[in-house]
């Protein structure tokens, strides 16, 4: 482009008295993308933030991938031989036994309630498959004791902990429901009741842990499932979390039948599933409001052509060509555009570092898993929005441009 169709395209920008109603919707127009793309990037770092978010919050009691059996029971017998031929699986980083079910505790009243109970080898440190003993309020996870009259220590989730008002050192009962034995003289199952000491407080963030998790060590977790000396199951730590999916199946493979693998995406797939779809119609319905905000700009230029019809005949009788009519049209539509767009960016960055930094929006962790709106701006999300908004105000200004181009010089002078 020439010097003088920058020229021309700026002072047809600038506010002039005879022309404030077309400054007022240019301005308009700018706002339309400016609230477009900075809504945009705000929702999309939103769906980014909450995917982000709860895939760490899951996986800091939850491990990459578990090796499980097909059959009743849940349970692993033969895992030791397992244990070893899981650990020399290429990507393995860490695999442990665990044990997973389910029991009723209480705290010296009357209030009882279920909770799951997960059994994990105690102290396992660089062994460690997730990341629990990283997130302890009080205590660790060697399950010492320090009380003669209990069956061993505990570590329950912080929320758990408050509402039962137990806390390190408390004497909790808790009912062993798979441990039941069935009494023949009264024809029914017994309950088991079990009496530990808590040893440790943990907090990682995610309600479902902290508020229904008793965690003990593995052998002791074996007694109180009933067990044995068989586990739920090996838990496995892999190197890159997102090829869960790749390695469980290779497993399968390898290890065939009565074994199962299940990776973290497909126990968690709905709620992620749901995620990316809503992530997906929110986009498309936020880009509506680009949209709107590129009529303005249609309407903004075609009020502008209407304005400065004579100003557009005496440039062509001057010798200027219709092409060069059509360029300084386009230009003040993408102008438009990338005023709009940078402010949305910048706006939308701000504001999202400071929703992120401050925990500005909270939410109902009972409900939404994380106490705090999180948002995360994936760069190639970026980038996608902001081409789209200056290729969606550049597409804008084709029809106004084209028509200014069209002006015949002697009929654009006689313009009133």
């Amino acid at each position: 482009m020439s010097r003088v169709e920058w020229v021309i395209a700026g002072r047809y920008l600038r506010s002039r008295r005879s022309s404030r109603l077309v400054s007022l919707i240019t301005g308009i127009a700018i706002g339309g993308v400016t609230v477009g793309v900075m809504a945009l990037i705000l929702t999309l770092g939103v769906m980014n933030g909450l995917q982000k978010d709860l895939r760490d919050k899951i996986l800091v009691a939850s491990p990459h991938l578990r090796l499980l059996t097909y059959g009743e029971g849940l349970r692993l017998d033969a895992w030791r031989v397992m244990l070893d031929s899981v650990r020399a699986f290429p990507t393995v980083e860490a695999a442990e036994p665990f044990v997973l079910t389910q029991g009723l505790i209480s705290a010296g009243h009357d209030y009882t309630e279920g909770v799951y109970v997960l059994g994990i080898e105690p102290d396992t440190g660089s062994r460690a498959v997730t990341s629990l003993a990283q997130h302890f309020v009080r205590g660790d996870l060697r399950f010492k004791t320090n009380r003669d009259d209990v069956d061993g220590g505990v570590v329950l989730g912080r929320r758990l902990a408050d509402r039962l008002s137990a806390y390190p050192g408390a004497k909790i009962s808790m009912v062993s429901l798979p441990g039941s034995k069935f009494n023949r003289a009264l024809g029914a199952f017994v309950p088991k009741f079990w009496s530990f000491e808590v040893t440790g407080l943990f907090d990682t963030g995610m309600y479902e842990y902290d508020n229904s998790y008793v965690v003990m060590s593995r052998a002791l977790a074996q007694r109180f499932a009933g067990l044995d000396t068989a586990v739920t199951g090996l838990e496995i730590r892999i190197q890159h979390p997102d090829e869960a999916k790749q390695v469980a199946s290779a497993m399968e493979d390898t290890f065939g039948y009565p074994y199962r693998v299940l990776d973290w995406q497909t126990q968690n797939h709905s709620l992620f599933a749901a995620l990316r779809l809503e992530k997906l119609v929110m986009g498309l319905v936020l880009l509506l409001i680009v949209l709107v905000a590129a009529f303005n700009i249609v309407s903004t230029l075609t009020m502008v052509v209407a304005d400065k019809t004579r100003e557009i005949g005496i440039l062509r009788a001057m010798g200027l060509s219709g092409r060069s009519i059509r360029r300084i049209f386009v230009l003040q539509g993408t102008v438009i555009g990338l005023v709009g767009t940078t402010l949305g960016t910048v706006l939308g960055l701000v504001v999202g570092q400071i929703v992120n930094k401050t925990g500005l929006i909270p939410l109902d962790p009972s409900v939404y898993f994380i106490d705090r709106l999180p948002v995360r701006v994936n760069p190639l999300d970026l980038v996608t929005v902001i081409v789209a908004s200056l290729a969606i105000a550049m597409l804008a200004t084709i029809y106004p441009a084209r028509q200014a181009s069209r002006l015949e010089p002697v009929e654009a002078i006689r313009h009133e």
